[in-house]
């Protein structure tokens, strides 16, 4: 009997590609349940099938053998690509495709296919004509695919394809955190995966001799890597998927991802509430169907807006909820893939219901209390001055406390007026110097003959509402004016290496008392300890605006020292 020279290679090479496979099943047993790892093991079970049954059946040549385990074989190819994919997107945390009706579809796909191998003898779908064609010393076979084998192979490469593009785009999408591990795995399936393609389409010297078992040898060393070297299941996208759709669906803002038509492809569970509509109702659908929105931005960055296009407009919309009608700040913005490509928007819903109620009765109850206390103290001043100049003694002086606390209370209302209207107004760039010595100049008819000395530098622009820089220049020189001991010294200047503009106030008067520090510091007042009037509040908000810090220095020899720092700009500030 001849003996062939060459030793069974093939054989080997495929019983090492299923023992390599079994290998790796057991060195991530102790992982089990976290994400991928059940399907992973699915995956090796159905390659250790695959190569173990195809190099066992190298060394079998008795024909009905031989046709069982290349049977056996085929189930192996069958159910890889269904546990790839059901790995990959486990691992890449799209868990819930795996609950959908596309995937079940694959898995009825393999069950049908299994039953059509089992049973191939009867009917012939998977092939015909089978017979020992030996190559290599090996019991290597001949038959002629059927329709099915082929739609098989078909299918595998799909499924195959489609879960090394989930790997890769997890390599594209999380940069570094998990490229070793997902390149790794997607890179392993390529050399077993094209050398099927090969055998199933007859390519090669030898066509009868399928390489893919061997193949599985670089992969099973690729997917060594992955789990050694780069500790793929200590961590995986999963967290960060979760991650993201948490950020999304758990926000309490209603949240609507559209398409560059505005049509609805996301909606998280605050925005289906709101729209009374669940996500797969509301999906490829125009946001119009469901609310009538502002869509300016949209439309702007439709004409070639800038990308970082904004808009936010107040909308009352009917809740579903039983709760009435609420306003909801809508802000509108481009959505961007991770190359600023513009793919989309987001619409975000702030409910804001609470807000605007109180800023309209706090509105119409400024107004009021303005227009009677202008009103009503234009009517008590005139018969206070009367009353003054009628009378004398003891009942003049009455008069006049009641002409001064009505001026006061005068005052009171246009300081209202002056920080409602700070409040509201737009940002811009202005000189600070040049606003200093105005409102200096307007205190010095309200005090005249009073020891000022002024220290401000030629120009200095600061970048805010110029208004709330007057309320914090005059509050701050008024109330030591008034309360405080002369001189009082005003000053201005740019530290730049601090990167603010300090405007210091500083008097000679007793101090300030504790409770209206505590206003100045921290914006705090209560019943029993309150700041005197508006203009401390004035300092406090317009600070605030700027994001400008308060400093406050008592010391106990008397005298007070207040210094805001106001954030300058890059380059802003002329000392001269």
């Amino acid at each position: 009997m001849a003996i062939d020279p060459l030793p069974p290679w093939p054989a080997l090479g495929s019983i090492a590609g299923g023992v390599g496979a079994l290998a790796l099943a057991w060195g991530i047993r102790e992982h089990r349940g976290r994400p991928g790892v059940d399907w992973f093991l699915g995956v090796f079970a159905a390659q250790a099938t695959w190569c173990l049954s195809y190099g066992l059946g190298l060394l079998v040549r008795d024909p009905s053998v031989r046709g069982a385990l290349e049977a056996t074989m085929w189930l192996g190819i069958v159910w890889t690509g269904i546990a790839f994919l059901g790995f990959a997107l486990e691992y890449t945390g799209r868990s819930d495709v795996i609950r959908g009706r596309l995937f079940a579809t694959f898995v009825g796909f393999g069950l049908v296919s299994t039953a059509l191998v089992v049973t191939n003898p009867i009917h012939g779908w998977f092939w015909t004509g089978f017979e020992i064609d030996p190559a290599f010393g090996v019991a290597t076979v001949s038959y002629a695919f059927s329709p099915w084998a082929y739609l098989v192979v078909a299918v595998e490469t799909v499924l195959v394809a489609s879960a090394v593009f989930l790997l890769v785009d997890t390599l594209l999408s999380y940069g570094p955190l998990y490229r070793r591990e997902s390149a790794a795995v997607a890179l392993s399936s390529l050399p077993p995966g094209f050398a099927l393609v090969a055998w199933a389409l007859a390519i090669g010297p030898v066509p009868q001799l399928q390489l893919a078992p061997l193949m599985f040898v670089p992969h099973v060393v690729l997917d060594a890597y992955a789990f050694d070297r780069a500790e793929m299941f200590e961590r995986n996208p999963t967290t960060s998927r979760a991650a993201e759709r948490t950020a999304i669906d758990d926000l309490a803002d209603p949240i609507v991802a559209l398409s560059l038509d505005r049509r609805v492809v996301r909606l998280n569970p605050a925005a289906e509430a709101l729209l009374g509509v669940d996500a797969e109702t509301a999906r490829d659908r125009p946001l119009d169907a469901f609310l009538d929105l502002p869509v300016g931005a949209a439309e702007a960055a439709d004409a070639g807006g800038s990308e970082d296009l904004s808009a936010r407009e107040l909308v009352e919309v009917d809740s579903r909820d039983g709760t009435g009608r609420r306003t909801y700040s809508v802000s509108t913005s481009p959505l961007t893939d991770p190359r600023g490509t513009r793919v989309g928007y987001t619409v975000v819903f702030s409910d804001v219901t609470v807000r605007e109620r109180q800023r309209q009765r706090v509105a119409v109850l400024n107004r009021v209390l303005r227009h009677n206390l202008r009103n009503d103290l234009t009517v008590v001043l005139g018969y206070a001055e009367t009353l003054r100049e009628r009378l004398d003694g003891e009942e003049a002086t009455m008069a006049e406390q009641i002409e001064s606390t009505s001026r006061g209370l005068a005052s009171l209302g246009e300081n209202a007026r002056e920080v409602e209207a700070f409040l509201a107004a737009e940002e811009s760039t202005f000189d600070a110097a040049d606003r200093t010595r105005s409102v200096l100049t307007d205190l010095a008819s309200t005090y005249p003959g009073a020891d000022v000395t002024v220290d401000l530098p030629g120009s200095l622009p600061l970048a805010g509402v110029d208004r709330a820089f007057d309320a914090v220049v005059e509050n701050l020189v008024d109330n030591a004016l008034e309360h405080g001991d002369e001189p009082v010294t005003v000053s201005l200047s740019a530290d730049r290496a601090a990167g603010v503009a300090r405007l210091v106030v500083a008097d000679d008067g007793a101090g300030l008392p504790d409770h209206e520090v505590a206003v100045l510091r921290a914006g705090e007042e209560t019943a029993l300890e309150h700041g005197s009037g508006l203009g401390l509040w004035a300092v406090y908000w317009g600070a605030t605006l700027f994001g400008a810090t308060i400093d406050i220095e008592t010391p106990a020899d008397g005298g007070t020292r207040i210094e805001v720092a106001f954030p300058l700009e890059d380059g802003e500030g002329d000392d001269a």
